[in-house]
């Protein structure tokens, strides 16, 4: 019980961290792309950043579902992936990231880049853990010769 409590801790502290960083590098694009006058009023940087921090955990905490030996890859990551991508999708419009003019276009790409950004931090962390795992059986078939 204590090392899954311990790895829920550190799974929701790697994808607070994750969103923290997204989220800087993001708001750097705008603040050059707006040419230095990219301005937040109204408390919208702390709801940003809260609802950052909402969607690291949104991300972070069902990666306990690796865990599970009995579900199927496939099951996992769509429970991974749905719980994560349905709470960014709730707090982007919550923070404002997805505004009342947006068209149903400009959505489905939002939508889009949010699956495609979230599947290709996914897919670096299964080749790390892939390798590591490959690593790991490497040094035991070794100590078995």
């Amino acid at each position: 019980m204590r090392n899954i409590v311990k790895d829920l801790i550190k799974s929701s502290l790697a994808g607070i961290a994750m969103a923290m960083v997204i989220f800087c590098i993001i708001g750097v694009v705008f603040d050059i792309g707006y040419q230095g006058n990219f301005s937040l009023e109204n408390y919208r940087f702390t709801q940003m950043v809260a609802g950052c921090a909402i969607i690291g955990l949104g991300f972070g905490l069902p990666t306990f579902v690796y865990n599970i030996d009995k579900l199927p890859m496939p099951v996992k990551v769509l429970i991974h992936m749905g719980i994560g991508c349905t709470i960014y999708t709730v707090v982007a419009y919550s923070v404002g990231w997805f505004g009342a003019a947006t068209t149903i276009w400009q959505g489905l790409a939002i939508a889009g880049i949010q699956l495609a950004v979230a599947f290709i931090i996914w897919f670096c962390f299964m080749r790390y853990y892939r390798h590591e795992a490959k690593v790991m059986n490497d040094k035991i078939q070794e100590m078995k010769k």
